[in-house]
Parts: structure tokens; C-alpha cells; sequence
């Protein structure tokens, strides 16, 4: 109650003369436990209000994104969660930390920052591939769960980009390349965690020569005079100042400790406020387009239910005051029907089969989520085939599809990894017709893998990759303004395509076919409609990647 009349007051004491037209952060001194106000607007923190939401068009008519999940824990080319597994004695991380940097007791998570430099980190290069690609946004990552702000940040001034590691402001050099090339701009949080996914830091080895030696997760400021980080308070970083989380409560961090049930332990207000003020500070200083949020529904939603829905009415209150209209996108994981209306669901590598009412978006990677050297070394990264094959099965059902490309420590992409760019750019070209501004038809698809019963999802999602593989009897519709496409997910031998959907004296056309094309070809195909579909017979020359290709009917 303090907090919210002192908010009051300072509001009330500014001169009208001088308001923007939403409320700007305050100064950089500010305490973590006095917070930033809200944006004004029609939107209030609570869900009946947040439910008014309705996506925007450049979302809907976008289709396809890339995403940049780069971080500090890419420095090691080890995958996802290094700076967690590194803290787990006996795992692969911690393995390969002691062979490449030493144990964690003295060489911590902070000092993997400290080596972190992004050389040769071009974003207007590799942003210009991306827009080549097809992508119509592109989304930063703007920390994750090891805690360090990838900008210049006012409540994260000694953990963040510009004043450790690569010292330089990451969101800000994708923002500007971003917008240079015509792109929307988005951000990743998922800085809510780590209160419990750091929590391992603080234990030590249980057997060996560093038995019962303690990691580096309880260091405090007095701990780093002489040391490189002198001055600097690693609790800012590592958050654990607090008893850890029941031991294997509900499956412990990965399950229901994410969620912060199963005996997880309960950030406490200020770490909420700090939060709170980072991201507000974020949403006002590179004003994107769409924020991604790596949590069960919000930050830290349900133990700290104030912070996410006050995240999620300031962004909406400040594009409406900003742009004269509401064209922000957040996405959330694992919602329910009425949190569904109020922003847009993300399922994490996987997708619904059906189509939905709601825009959705389904995210994904080539490789691992943080760059991983063992996934180059094996060839192991997924073909452009099955990215443009997800993307048109998205789509379908009134999705769109972000991808994540790993990018390494120094900055750059692989040789291996730009060749899929690429490869997805040269069938965007003849196809994006297609995909893009596009709307569900009266059915997704056709065709075997739509008759199989579909993978379950898993929490956020994790059911890609577990149905039957596409084949060139496996069909996938889009609506355009004047004609349906249909997109055949492979070239028959025969040179023959029956499309049973499209039959005559079928309730989902509203009238016989007059033309088909190919997309990319031109000039009309030889078909017939008939009771028992759309025959239609390609051109004789295979396009050059044939794994997909739309036929415009109209």
C-alpha cells in the first residue's frame, strides 16, 4: 500500500505539460523495491481486462520468424543449460567444464561471462541473411536463465552485456539491424528462473579430490577483492541468497519446481520488483514489437501474481499510446482458455493438429537452444525439409513459426547452419505467395499423417518429431484473398496430385475450379474435379527443391 501511494504521488507531481504519452522508467538509482509505473491506457493488470487483447495483423500476416538464442552459456559450445549442468557433478556440462576451464569452485559461471567476448558478432549481416530467408520479425534473446541482462541495463548495471563480457549492447545492435532491414523486433525473458534453476551452485562435489569444496554460488562482494569482478556482487547474478528448493520435489526443476510447485522455493518480493524493473526498463529503452516470455504462463505467475500481468498491461497500454494502436505480441507457455484471449500461446518444439481460433506460434530450433558443437560435429542440425515442412503444417493451422538459429561464442553462424538459411530462403522465394498474409482454410490437411493420431504434448509442448513423416500424399491448405493453396509435401513419381478435399460437390469450396498454377512456374495445369477430388497433373520438370511445393487453385 506504501509502494502504491508513493507511485501515486510521484505521478501526480509531474507537470502535465511534460507527460509522454505513457510513463517513462525512473532514474537509474532507483531502488529495486520502488517500482517503474505502469503504462497508462485501457488495459489493467488483472485478466478480465488483459482478455480484451486481439493479435495484430502484422503478427498474423507474418507467418515466419528467427530467433537469435544467444547468450554467455553459447561460449562453451556445450548446449542448453550449461550454466546449470556445469554446477551438476558427474553430467556432460560438468565434465566438459573441468577439462576446458577447471572446477566450478573456482572457475564459476561468472568467469564463463568474464571469457565471453562476441568478436565477430555482425548483426546487420546475419539479420540481412535472416529477411533473405523469408523471416518477416526477428527476436533477441534478452537474458535467460543465468541471469545476465544481454543490454544495458539500469537494475542489472553489474551483470549485464555492456559492463561484463562482450561489453557491448546485444538487444541493441539486433534492434537497429532489425529495423534497418524491415524486420519486426522482438525480445526473449527468461530471467524469472533463475532463483531455483541456479540453485546447484551452491552445493558442492559429493565424491572426489573437491569433495565437499562449494561451488561458487554463495560468493558474496567481499569475496572478489584482487579479482577481476571486484566490486562486483555475484548474488546479483547467481540470486541465491535463499534456502534451496526441496530436493526432488515433483520432479524438481524440470517439472513442477518450473512451474514453482513441488516444494520450489518462493522468490521473495524484491526479487520480484528487480524483475519487474528490468523488463519495464527493457520494453521502454528498445521498444519491440513482441516479448517472449520463457515461463508458465508470465514471470513468475502464480507465487508473484502482480509482476507478469502489470508486464503484459504496460506493453499493451504503451503501443496503443505509442503507435495510435495495439500492435504488441506477447507470448506465454501453457495457458488456459481466458489467458489464451489475452496474448498469443507458444508450444515449445512442437504444434497443435488442428486449427485454432487463436493465432499461436509454435518455437523451435535447428540444433540445441544454446550453440552446441557436438550437433556440428555429427551433422545432426534439422534439414531445411523439415523446417519448411513445419512451417507450411503450422501455418495451416493458424500458426506462425519461430527458429531458432544457434549462434556461437564468437558471434557468427556455421557454414553447415547458414546453408539450411539459405536453402529455406531459395523455396521461400517461389512459395512465400503461399505463407505469408494467409488464413486457415475450412481444413488443415489431408493425407496419412493427419489420419495418424497425433504425439500428445508435453507440458510447453516437445511432441515434434514424434508422428509419421511427410510424404507426397500428405496435403496442407492456406486461404488467400482470391485462391486456395495447397501445399503437396513431396513430388509423386507419377507426376499425378488427387486432392480429395477439393472435389466436386464438396462443402469446402464454394465454387468449381476455374484455374490451378504452380507457384514459381506460371501458366495453368492440366486438371479435373470430379466426385472424387482434384486431379491434377504437374509439369514435367521437378522444381529444384521438390520436398514442397503450392499449387494455387483458384
Amino acid at each position: 500500500m506504501k509502494r502504491r501511494k508513493l507511485l501515486q504521488h510521484l505521478a501526480a507531481a509531474i507537470p502535465a505539460a511534460t507527460m509522454l504519452p505513457y510513463v517513462r522508467a525512473a532514474e537509474a538509482d532507483a531502488g529495486a523495491d520502488q517500482r517503474l509505473p505502469m503504462a497508462k491506457g485501457p488495459f489493467t493488470p488483472d485478466w478480465t481486462s488483459l482478455s480484451a487483447y486481439r493479435t495484430p495483423d502484422w503478427f498474423r500476416n507474418a507467418k515466419f520468424g528467427i530467433w537469435a538464442h544467444w547468450g554467455p552459456q553459447c561460449e562453451p559450445e556445450f548446449g542448453d543449460w550449461y550454466a546449470r549442468g556445469m554446477y551438476e557433478e558427474g553430467s556432460d556440462a560438468y565434465r566438459h567444464h573441468l577439462n576446458k576451464y577447471g572446477h566450478p569452485s573456482a572457475f564459476g559461471f561468472k568467469d564463463v561471462i568474464h571469457q565471453w567476448k562476441a568478436e565477430r558478432w555482425d548483426p546487420d549481416a546475419l539479420v540481412a541473411l535472416y529477411k533473405k530467408a523469408g523471416a518477416k520479425y526477428f527476436v533477441a534473446l534478452a537474458n535467460h536463465h543465468d541471469n545476465l541482462d544481454l543490454y544495458r541495463s539500469k537494475h542489472q548495471p553489474e551483470w549485464n552485456s555492456t559492463s561484463v563480457g562482450p561489453r557491448k549492447d546485444l538487444v541493441g545492435g539486433w534492434s537497429k539491424a532489425a529495423r534497418k532491414h524491415g524486420l519486426r523486433f522482438g525480445v526473449s525473458v527468461h530471467a524469472a528462473h533463475a532463483w531455483t534453476w541456479y540453485e546447484v551452485a551452491q552445493g558442492a562435489d559429493k565424491s572426489g579430490a573437491y569433495a565437499g569444496v562449494p561451488y561458487d554460488g554463495n560468493l558474496t562482494r567481499a569475496d572478489g577483492n584482487g579479482k577481476w569482478w571486484d566490486g562486483r556482487d555475484p548474488q546479483a547474478l547467481y540470486a541465491q541468497r535463499h534456502p534451496r528448493s526441496k530436493a526432488g520435489g515433483d520432479g524438481g526443476v524440470y517439472e513442477e519446481q518450473w512451474h514453482w510447485g513441488g516444494g520450489a522455493a518462493v522468490p521473495d518480493q524484491a526479487y520480484g520488483d528487480k524483475l519487474y524493473q528490468r523488463t519495464v526498463d527493457l520494453i521502454d529503452s528498445y521498444d519491440p514489437d513482441l516479448v517472449y516470455y520463457d515461463d508458465t504462463v508470465l514471470p513468475l505467475w502464480p507465487v508473484r501474481s502482480d509482476v507478469g500481468p502489470r508486464l503484459m498491461a504496460h506493453m499493451y497500454n504503451r503501443s496503443i499510446a505509442s503507435k495510435g494502436q495495439l500492435e504488441a505480441v506477447v507470448n506465454g507457455k501453457i495457458l488456459n482458455e481466458v489467458q489464451r484471449k489475452s496474448m498469443v500461446w507458444d508450444i515449445e518444439r512442437g504444434q497443435s493438429n488442428k486449427i485454432e481460433e487463436l493465432p499461436w506460434q509454435t518455437c523451435t530450433c535447428i540444433g540445441s537452444w544454446h550453440y552446441d558443437r557436438r550437433v556440428y560435429d555429427g551433422k545432426a542440425y534439422k534439414s531445411a525439409q523439415t523446417v519448411v515442412q513445419t512451417l507450411i503444417d503450422v501455418v495451416s493451422k493458424n500458426g506462425n513459426l519461430l527458429l531458432s538459429v544457434p549462434v556461437r561464442g564468437d558471434g557468427t553462424i556455421d557454414e553447415q547452419e547458414r546453408a539450411i538459411v539459405e536453402e529455406i530462403g531459395r523455396w521461400m522465394a517461389p512459395n512465400g505467395e503461399g505463407i505469408y498474409d494467409t488464413r486457415p482454410w475450412s481444413v488443415f490437411g489431408e493425407g496419412p499423417v493427419m489420419e495418424e493420431a497425433a504425439a500428445p504434448m508435453s507440458g510447453a509442448g516437445f511432441n515434434e518429431g514424434k508422428g509419421k513423416p511427410f510424404s507426397s500424399a500428405d496435403v496442407r491448405f492456406t486461404a488467400g484473398k482470391n485462391a486456395v493453396y495447397a501445399f503437396v509435401m513431396g513430388w509423386p513419381d507419377d507426376g499425378k496430385v488427387l486432392i480429395k478435399s477439393m472435389r466436386a460437390g464438396g462443402g469446402h469450396l464454394k465454387q468449381r475450379v476455374q484455374r490451378v498454377e504452380l507457384l514459381g512456374r506460371g501458366g495453368a495445369l492440366v486438371f479435373s474435379q470430379t466426385a472424387d477430388g482434384l486431379q491434377v497433373t504437374l509439369p514435367p520438370n521437378r522444381p529444384a527443391l521438390p520436398y514442397a511445393f503450392a499449387l494455387k487453385v483458384a
